[in-house]
């Protein structure tokens, strides 16, 4: 099985109301994920709302007032609804204790530094966090900077605002992936980040073949 990062980190810079807990939010992220990757459609919907709330490139966040600039505006959410309308539902994602831990190693390392990125000063990465938890280098990994709220977070990763291949997009929707793991905390640039790893097998191993022994 391939391995394949998030293209790059999503960022909203956004101040919104913290959730009870760093765990709570990772709980939600791993739900909205769930909600997404069942039921495409339903979050296509989201988006069609979301859509009203920009003014050119600046959405503005209701009850709030509170504001980013995108980089491409109601273009990428348009582009992000007409892949949801065609997505088929795909089976929810289990969590893996393994990629939570690796998850919330990479938030304590960057969060108070305020770095970004999926890749440590010395070429560390995804692969190597999970194995140094016990688990395998057969990973994915996404990440978001600023939001607090669950369905912020994850409409961010589908959108892509700004990244060309739609990376983070591409790797929720990977009907490879069954299991994933995410954690949250704070961030000295950003207020807020989240990881999700994501594998096809527990604790990031490689997937078995299949042989005809099998069958």
């Amino acid at each position: 099985m391939r391995k394949r990062f998030g293209a790059v980190a999503a960022i909203l810079a956004l101040v919104s109301a913290a959730p009870a807990t760093a765990s709570d939010l990772a709980t939600g992220v791993l739900e909205e994920l769930n909600l997404a990757r069942t039921s495409p459609q339903t979050y296509a919907e989201r988006l069609r709302e979301y859509r009203t709330w920009f003014t050119g490139r600046v959405v503005t966040i209701p009850g709030t007032g509170d504001q980013a600039l995108t980089r491409e505006g109601v273009a990428a959410v348009d582009e992000a609804i007409r892949f949801l309308d065609r997505q088929r539902p795909l089976p929810a994602l289990k969590r893996d204790s393994t990629l939570a831990l690796a998850a919330q190693d990479w938030v304590a390392a960057q969060g108070p530094r305020g770095a970004r990125g999926h890749f440590s000063a010395d070429g560390r990465g995804p692969g190597e966090r999970v194995s140094a938890r016990g688990g395998d280098r057969y990973v994915a990994e996404n990440i978001a900077y600023g939001p607090m709220e669950a369905d912020l977070i994850v409409l961010q990763l589908i959108i892509d605002d700004g990244v060309a291949n739609r990376g983070h997009r591409k790797t929720i929707y990977d009907g490879t992936y069954a299991y994933a793991g995410a954690a949250c905390g704070s961030h000295a640039e950003y207020g807020n980040m989240c990881v999700i790893d994501y594998s096809a097998s527990p604790r990031g191993t490689l997937q078995p073949q299949v042989t005809r022994a099998d069958l």
